[in-house]
Order: structure tokens, then sequence, then C-alpha cells
């Protein structure tokens, strides 16, 4: 008789070592996500149906092109609308918090355990008040650095989010240009005003800023009031 060959097939055991084994070379050794230096301002993604995030032109928009109008919803604001915070929705491992202080801190530090995701200590040369400020993580030194939104999240729910879908609103969110690691004290000032109530302390970064305020605008459709036009439209008269 004769003898039967041995199957060449793995069993769901074998099988599933060597993806174990495969998964975990790629987590130890596989390409880390890029990071941007200090500084530069990241490009969103393209717009798709699942992101919602549009690109954001953060350098002489077209102000002439916004939208002029009041607040249009009646629904109250709620932060929840807008997505866990700081969702990590690139999906690089890293949530959008560190995202942004990598990105606008120097001589960063990262704790040992984080896999170069979650800053321990930085230094933040802060656009809206000119300081420099040492970030320490901590319970009582953490929000000596805070993220702001340039475009506040309640200040676009006004404007037009209030119309979007969840996802889209989280990633309005988390959208870097619409980011930044600024003084805590000057965030907490500023809340959710638009420029005619607040604009930064440090008088030399108020064109950006409006730039940066016009450009998030026009990139995800939303209005601007008229008082916060009229603050823009001044400010941009005296931009180079």
């Amino acid at each position: 008789m004769p003898r039967r060959r041995r199957s060449r097939r793995l069993s769901l055991p074998a099988f599933l070592v060597i993806v174990l084994a495969v998964a975990v070379w790629v987590y130890l050794y596989g390409p880390e996500g890029t990071r941007s230096e200090a500084g530069d301002w990241w490009a969103p993604s393209a717009p798709s149906a699942t992101s919602g995030a549009p690109d954001v032109v953060t350098s002489n928009p077209d102000l002439a092109a916004l939208v002029v109008a009041g607040p249009g919803s009646t629904t109250p604001y709620d932060r929840d609308l807008f997505g866990a915070a700081w969702a990590d929705v690139d999906g690089n491992g890293c949530d959008t918090r560190n995202d942004v202080l990598i990105r606008d801190l120097v001589d960063i530090a990262f704790r040992a355990d984080s896999n170069g995701c979650i800053v321990r200590t930085g230094t933040l040369h802060d656009p809206y008040t000119g300081a420099v400020i040492s970030f320490v993580r901590g319970p009582d030194t953490s929000e000596a650095v805070q993220i702001d939104h340039v475009v506040p999240l309640s200040y676009a729910w006004q404007h037009g989010a209030s119309t979007w879908t969840d996802v889209q609103r989280t990633a309005f969110a988390n959208d870097p240009a619409n980011l930044s690691a600024v003084d805590g004290p000057a965030n907490q000032s500023k809340s959710d005003s638009g420029p005619a109530e607040w604009m930064p302390p440090q008088g030399g970064y108020a064109c950006t800023y409006v730039d940066r305020f016009a450009g998030v605008l026009l990139a995800y459709g939303l209005t601007v009031s008229p008082a916060d036009y009229a603050a823009m439209t001044t400010v941009d008269a005296g931009c180079p």
C-alpha cells in the first residue's frame, strides 16, 4: 500500500504564531511615522468622505471670498459633538495634542515608554505673546502650554459646523492647520472669541493670525461675523 503524503498545509496554531511574529517585528522594527520640524505647518489631508479635512491655505487667503453672516445655529454648542478630545485621526499612533507639541516645540524629550509620542519636556517660542516657555509634563505644569483652536470649536459650530457629520467635526477639531501650541494664560484669555474680541498680545503676529483664521474659515466653508470680518480686514490692510 503506497504511503499517504503528509499535508504541507499549516495548522491553525502554527499560522497564528507566524502572524504574531510578523506583527511583533513590524511593531519593533518597522518604519516610524514622520514628524515635521518645529514651526513648519503640516498640510492637512485632502478632502474625502471619511476624513472631512480639506486643504487649508494659511498664507495670504482671499478675505474678500469670506461669507459674512451672523451665528446660524439655534442648537447649543457641545464639545462632545466634535468627537473625543485629541483623537488620533491620522492613525500615526500619537494623539493630536502630542502631534502639535512635537511640531511646535523645540529641544523635545519624550517619555521613555511612549515610542516617541508623549512629549515629556520641551521649549515653546510662543507665537501669541513672544515668551519662551519651558514645557514640563505633569498635573501642575502641563497647562503652561496649551493647544489652541485658531477658529474655536464653538465659533465653528455657530458658523456652519452644526450641519456637518460627526466625522467632519472630529476632523476639524484635530486639524493641525487650525491648531497651535501656545501660552496657557493667553489661550484661556482668548477662550471662544473671534478676532473682533481677541487678538494675540504680540502685535507682530496679527497678520499671521488673521491669515490662519481666514484660511480655516474658507477651507471649511464657515461664515464669519460682521464684527470679526471688519477686524480682520483692518489688520490685513496693514500687512505686507
